[in-house]
């Protein structure tokens, strides 16, 4: 385009020095490949041309003829007014011609400005570098003096996060950190939030100012160009100049943004498709190490194969081999599982057994210990207290046989409540100093000063413990002391149970004497059932051995142990050790097995070991034979199968004014019921033949005199839930035999006498 404008410039200017200096008309404008404007601006001229040449042929023509003055006169003046009108028209023509030069002009460097920076674009990587060479090749271009590009950080249409950074300028420091600026904040921000050009004129003193090494001035004129591509921001060039942007300029820079834009987006995609291809590369790389990986692995797993083969014919056969020893195993578990079936059958039969004649030993024995008709001699009462002695320690050991298995069930209960140390104290006094003062030794209990008045674990375990404790240290003591000291353990000693290290305060209960003591070979062997420090046949005292075991797991149940020190014939210290208060967890396990009502401990005090627990006959109160005042008079229903536990009760009952009715089933006992109203209390046996006494309490309620009627049972069968289905049967209490005969005695005058009371004043009774 420039060399075919250069030629026709050439072509003018000879055609324009033809017609002008030598008067040559007619001449063309020969320009290769020239059409459109030029060729219609070379057809004017030559028309014009040959309009000049016609009329200057007619002048010529004219003056050389011979004419007059006036003639010649007025073809000089139309000459001259056809020459007048040919200099405009000239004139006219070559400002148009100026013009267009000017305009194809500026075309050209418009055009070839914009093809050498795409040129500079191509094949450029870094954008902070496109941004700075842009800055550096298009401020001057357009006589800017200062500029600066921001580029988007974020190139993510519309997010209000995006920010334009200041990544390149003219005359300008990016700073540190870059200049910034989010959508619709400053000129920057609203040009890339509305995606217009933003122009400025007249700029104010003091805005933008241009330095140079001499001095500084504001600039004139302010644009502001969002580079966009597809209608997304990538970027804001913002550009400065002391005089006005020209159009030619403000064109240039329009059409510049979008060559831009493409660059841009082209360096970030393939910045992009370089990233991806670095990480295909690196995952190529890694394939190419797991595949010679599962190369090497395939050959190990091909050998493992071959060796898990082997081992599947191993295991195979070892599977047989278990499988036939899981159903031996579930033979085995079985068979334990019917042998504690049978087990827990035995204690209930047992109990049942054994108390039932115990019961009427005991009473029997008693009753000639009493001697109510003073016919006994000396020696026979003593044999009497000795029978009641013997069946006493024989009750205790039922009793702990009972207590064991119900422990080794998990059906033995802890009820936290505070404990108040000063009764444990009156407890132990009340219950072993006789006892002690018997084989001529010293009891002594101390309580530490600093001890807290109570502490939270179960009253009744610990005086089970306390009581096997002393019983023991008694037994095998035979001169010195007995000594029971409360105190607090040491702190920060470690005792190797969770709920002792972890408790505010150790409580210990150390019995000390002066006995036989327990070589250090047997410390561990006399915490087991059955098992004493001196176990043979020869041995000089008795007992089954029993207390301490029952003893050790019930300290584990109340979160504590026992700890034992002992030196022969020197003596030994069991101390008992106890949290200050019993641990949730551990109150909550206890909780978890099936809950076990105590078998009525009031009317079953125990007494101290050797001891009989009998009166002296004397002519005081009624043991003599004398009737209760509280029941003289009163009628008994007695309703059991047994009838050596009838005979024992109807003795003892009649030595004290009752009247006593019998009935061996529980039908037979309705019927003396209904034949006999006036019965006051009945005594239940609860295992009987044909219907048994909870359902012969349920029928005896339905009868209208026996709705209120006391009946009290008196039963051996003393396992779990007895107690409970007896009470919901309609029993108003329960007894286990053997029975404590003073202690049955005030229990029944505790429900007739209300009863007599609510009958006298002919109420019904509660």
């Amino acid at each position: 385009m420039v060399d075919q404008l250069s030629s026709f410039a050439d072509e003018v200017t000879r055609v324009a020095r033809e017609v002008g200096s030598e008067g040559m008309l007619g001449g063309q404008a020969q320009v290769r490949g020239v059409s459109g404007t030029w060729r219609d601006l070379t057809e004017n001229v030559n028309q014009l041309a040959s309009t000049l040449t016609t009329q200057l042929r007619a002048i010529s023509a004219v003056s050389t003829a011979v004419a007059h003055g006036d003639l010649t006169q007025q073809i000089a003046v139309a000459a001259r007014g056809e020459i007048a009108d040919l200099k405009d028209t000239i004139n006219q023509m070559i400002a148009n011609l100026r013009e267009t030069t000017r305009q194809n002009a500026e075309q050209g460097w418009l055009d070839s400005t914009l093809v050498r920076i795409g040129g500079l674009l191509q094949g450029q990587r870094d954008l902070g570098e496109v941004c700075r060479m842009i800055m550096n090749e298009v401020a001057p271009l357009v006589n800017a003096q200062v500029g600066a590009f921001f580029l988007a950080a974020e190139p993510v249409s519309g997010s209000r996060d995006a920010r334009w950074v200041m990544s390149g300028g003219y005359a300008m420091n990016p700073g540190d950190p870059p200049l910034s600026f989010g959508t619709g904040e400053g000129l920057v921000g609203q040009a890339a939030a509305t995606r217009k050009v933003v122009r400025v004129e007249d700029v104010p003193e003091g805005y933008l100012p241009i330095r140079s090494g001499v001095g500084s001035a504001a600039p004139r004129a302010v644009v502001v160009l969002p580079v966009q591509f597809e209608g997304e921001c990538l970027g804001v060039i913002e550009l400065g100049s002391v005089s006005p942007f020209s159009p030619l300029h403000l064109t240039f820079l329009e059409r510049l943004v979008a060559t831009i834009g493409v660059a841009i987006t082209t360096i970030r995609a393939n910045r992009r498709t370089e990233e991806l291809l670095a990480q295909s590369q690196g995952l190529a790389m890694e394939l190419q190490d797991q595949s010679a990986e599962l190369q090497r692995a395939n050959s190990e797993l091909e050998e493992k194969a071959e060796e898990l083969s082997e081992q599947n014919r191993n295991v195979e056969i070892k599977n047989m081999e278990i499988d036939a020893a899981r159903r031996g195993v579930e033979e085995k578990a079985q068979q334990l599982a019917l042998a504690s079936q049978y087990k827990s059958e035995f204690l209930a039969n047992m109990s049942h057994e054994l108390r039932t004649p115990l019961n009427s030993l005991l009473l029997l024995s008693r009753l000639l210990a009493d001697n109510p008709n003073n016919n006994l001699t000396d020696k026979q009462i003593e044999f009497a207290s000795t029978i009641h002695s013997a069946g006493s320690d024989l009750l205790r050991l039922i009793d702990d046989i009972l207590d064991l298995s119900k422990i080794e069930a998990g059906r033995v209960d802890v009820d936290p409540a505070p404990v108040d140390l000063v009764q444990i104290r009156s407890y132990v006094e009340q219950a072993f100093r006789p006892h002690a003062e018997e084989k001529s030794l010293e009891l002594r209990v101390s309580i530490d000063p600093d001890l807290p008045e109570t502490i939270i674990s179960d009253a009744q375990r610990l005086q089970q413990i306390l009581r096997n404790l002393l019983a023991n240290a008694i037994k095998f003591t035979d001169s010195g002391f007995v000594e029971l000291s409360i105190g607090v353990a040491p702190p920060g000693t470690l005792h190797g149970v969770p709920t002792l290290d972890s408790a505010r305060t150790v409580i210990a209960f150390s019995v000390r004497d002066t006995g036989i003591g327990i070589p250090n070979a047997k410390l561990d062997m006399i915490f087991e059932a059955f098992q004493q420090a001196d176990g043979t046949t020869s041995r000089k005292y008795g007992g089954t051995g029993l207390g301490l075991s029952i003893s050790k797991e019930l300290a584990r149940m109340l979160g504590g142990r026992i700890e034992v020190t002992s030196e022969v014939e020197e003596g030994s210290v069991f101390t008992l050790l106890l949290p200050d208060e019993l641990p949730p967890v551990t109150a909550a396990a206890a909780r978890m097995m099936p809950r076990r009502v105590p078998d009525m401990p009031a009317l079953e005090r125990p007494a101290s070991a050797g001891q009989p627990i009998l009166r002296p006959s004397s002519g005081d109160g009624p043991v003599g034979g004398r009737p209760t005042p509280e029941l003289a008079g009163v009628n008994v229903l007695i309703v059991d199968d047994d009838v050596r536990n009838v005979f024992a009760l109807t003795s003892a009952l009649e030595l004290h004014g009752l009247t006593v009715l019998y009935a061996d089933n529980g039908s037979d006992g309705i019927r003396l019921l209904t034949q006999h109203p006036e019965v006051d209390v009945v005594l239940m046996d609860a295992m009987m033949p044909d219907i048994d006494g909870n359902e012969t309490t349920r029928r005896i309620r339905t009868l209208p005199q026996g709705r209120d009627l006391p009946v009290v049972f008196l039963t051996a069968k003393a396992m779990p839930g007895d107690r409970e289905s007896s009470l919901a049967a309609g029993a108003t209490e329960y007894v286990t035999k053997p029975v404590d005969l003073d202690a049955l005695l005030s229990l029944m005058a505790e429900w007739v006498r209300p009863r007599s009371v609510s009958a006298r004043a002919g109420e019904p009774s509660v």
